[in-house]
């Protein structure tokens, strides 16, 4: 099924009826993803390592008008991504759109760091995963002239302290889907890179601390932070009118014009965003 347009407007599309893809889709801003979009009725594959959550998410969608499937995967593993594809194609014979939203995050200084498992296991996750799930979803995403969006991070355009593994997860990330959008050109398949800010979700919470074992807290500064609600508002608007790129808010499209004039004030800027508590 081709994408159709919406009576909304010119450039609006609809999800009624696609076959939507959504990683890390068992909690945070994939699950709300899910849960906005159900209303639209699309045929929703919602993967993530955690089944009981995911299921419990599919239950919500299934009930606010979607068809929904929850499909265990864990995008760090080249089969499971493999997997879900074919899992998709499957269940609903066709793949309109990947969202590659699963990913971990990580807080510690560089010199804590003794052990660096962590740092290659969270490229496999960020980087990785979207690479093998958008690899082996492409063939379907290019018969329907879909779409394919990673969900980055500003910590993917800036580098931000005591990130030195999640940011470079997220430039990879980004860098990956600006030189697929090249290639694409042309195929009617378009590619969509988000870059939230700090969302309040608990990824920061649940992601690596200097030891590689889970940080239990966040090193950044929660207050003011953007509810995942309006995240995935903002994300599905950009989806609609498939957007090359999705900066949300004007402090941070404000912070990355800076960073070409006056770079040594947004190093500032990120070093801001840390708990004070965190600082050197």
């Amino acid at each position: 099924m081709m994408w159709t347009r919406n009576p909304g407007g010119p450039n609006v599309m609809s999800f009624a009826g696609k076959v939507i893809v959504i990683t890390g889709a068992s909690d945070g801003i994939g699950a709300e993803l899910a849960r906005q979009l159900a209303p639209e009725k699309p045929r929703l594959v919602l993967a993530a390592r955690r089944l009981e959550a995911l299921q419990i998410v599919a239950g919500q969608c299934a009930a606010a008008g979607a068809e929904a499937v929850a499909v265990r995967c864990d995008v760090g593993v080249e089969a499971d991504c493999r997997a879900l594809a074919a899992s998709a194609v499957a269940r609903f014979g066709r793949i309109d759109m990947l969202v590659n939203n699963a990913g971990v995050s990580g807080h510690a200084r560089l010199e804590d760091v003794s052990d660096f498992r962590w740092y290659e296991d969270m490229m496999r996750v960020n980087f990785m995963g979207s690479v093998w799930c958008t690899r082996y979803a492409l063939a379907e995403l290019r018969k329907a002239k879909g779409l394919v969006a990673g969900i980055s991070s500003l910590a993917g355009k800036v580098g931000v302290p005591e990130r030195t593994a999640y940011s470079p997860s997220k430039f990879a990330q980004a860098g990956f889907f600006e030189a697929l959008r090249t290639e694409l050109a042309g195929t009617g398949v378009d590619v969509t890179v988000v870059f939230p800010g700090v969302v309040a979700t608990s990824i920061r919470h649940h992601g690596y601390g200097a030891n590689g074992k889970v940080a239990g807290r966040s090193g950044l500064k929660e207050e003011g932070a953007m509810s995942v609600e309006e995240c995935a508002r903002q994300i599905i608007a950009a989806l609609r009118g498939r957007k090359r790129e999705l900066v949300m808010t004007t402090k941070a499209r404000v912070g990355l014009w800076l960073k070409l004039v006056a770079p040594r004030l947004v190093d500032n800027m990120a070093r801001a965003a840390l708990k004070k508590r965190d600082r050197p």
